[in-house]
């Protein structure tokens, strides 16, 4: 079995485990429909892999592949152990993906592409999925250049990209946690309550919590934020503007003809 299947199983085993517990154990009660948020999400990440194929190929991968054959990027350079090298790939990635998506925040033409995934009016496993195709071409450029830059062996790169869709999944979820043990979680990575902060209506918690898998950067770099106003069940999510369910020809038009709001300088 080739990583790219190994990847892809991970992707779908999470993607139904998290439903199934969704079901049992939802932490949040739903506003919108869910077969029609689902069928709206679903068809927003179908086009997004259409379109991540047809312009950027296999980017990240490809671009490793490249660098391993040229001896590019500073970890070729460095000539480490593979486990070595595998976990300084990882480590070092997750802390870009941090620091892209702070960066989706402040900037304000990344933050119209953005507010796609934060407009869904509830938050789950498919709601991690939900991101305007231009934004996932920037991302994809974004991790692109980063290989190049550090060269790190196609391995690593399989296996980060197996942790980014999974970990964006888990931390979508809505399903509750007992408190213990989101707390133990959150001493090493972000679990669904910390992210679910970060997807609530005001502004200074939207600006919050912006790790993906490993926590340690918002505890770092002062952007973590332990609790909510509300409790966690009363947690309004989404954008203050957007308010009503939206298709996906509104989801595709909306970075062009609305103004997003949230953004740390008007919070």
């Amino acid at each position: 079995m080739s990583f790219n299947e190994v990847r892809f199983l991970i992707f779908f085993g999470v993607f139904f485990l998290m439903l199934f517990l969704e079901r049992r154990i939802p932490r949040h009660s739903l506003v919108d429909s869910k077969p029609r948020r689902l069928g709206v999400n679903l068809s927003i990440i179908v086009l997004d892999i259409a379109v991540a194929r047809l312009v950027l190929g296999t980017a990240a991968v490809g671009a490793s592949l490249f660098t391993q054959e040229r001896g590019w990027g500073l970890l070729n350079y460095l000539d480490l152990p593979f486990w070595l090298e595998f976990l300084a790939s990882v480590i070092f990635f997750d802390l870009m993906i941090y620091i892209q998506h702070v960066l989706t925040h402040w900037i304000p033409f990344f933050w119209r592409f953005h507010v796609v995934h934060h407009s869904d009016l509830d938050l789950d496993v498919s709601s991690g999925l939900r991101f305007h195709p231009i934004e996932i071409i920037g991302s994809g450029l974004y991790k692109m250049g980063l290989v190049l830059m550090m060269g790190p062996d196609p391995i690593s790169v399989i296996a980060f990209e197996a942790i980014l869709n999974g970990m964006a999944q888990f931390t979508n979820s809505n399903i509750k946690l007992p408190d213990w043990l989101d707390r133990v979680f959150r001493w090493g990575i972000v679990t669904p309550d910390m992210h679910r902060i970060h997807h609530s209506v005001e502004a200074r918690e939207t600006n919050s919590n912006y790790g993906f898998n490993l926590s340690v950067w918002d505890r770092l770099l002062g952007t973590y934020l332990p609790d909510a106003s509300k409790a966690q069940p009363e947690i309004v999510i989404g954008i203050s503007a957007y308010r009503k369910p939206e298709d996906v020809s509104g989801l595709l038009l909306m970075p062009f003809y609305k103004v997003p709001l949230n953004m740390p300088q008007t919070g």
